[in-house]
């Protein structure tokens, strides 16, 4: 269940705005856009990343971070385990991520997923 990667997810009204702003001020370059979310990263460090969301395209919310891990399936188990929130039930995404979104105990949205091999 170790966690491979972790991104921030920002809620945008504008899109547009907000990359602009991103890009301006940090240097940030667009690495994926799918219209409902757009992933920035450090144009010499790829890992350094963020993500900004107007909306989910399958789930209910817009979680305040994405992580990464080796075996969401596990996760998946150790979150129901321990009783928690199940906001975004385990679901194969066709953007090509398995994921699932839970509620920490502070109440924030976790997306929490594994890139899957394509088809």
């Amino acid at each position: 269940m170790a966690a491979q990667r972790i991104v921030a997810d920002l809620h945008s009204a504008s899109m547009a705005e907000a990359t602009a702003f991103y890009t301006t001020v940090l240097g940030l370059r667009v690495v994926m856009d799918h219209g409902w979310i757009v992933t920035l990263a450090d144009p010499d460090r790829p890992e350094v990343q963020l993500s900004l969301m107007t909306e989910d395209a399958t789930a209910p919310v817009v979680p305040v971070v994405s992580i990464e891990v080796a075996d969401v399936d596990a996760s998946y188990r150790a979150a129901r385990a321990a009783g928690s929130e199940i906001v975004h039930d385990l679901t194969d995404e066709p953007w090509g991520v398995r994921r699932f979104f839970v509620r920490d105990p502070n109440g924030h949205v976790v997306n929490i997923l594994a890139h899957q091999p394509p088809a």
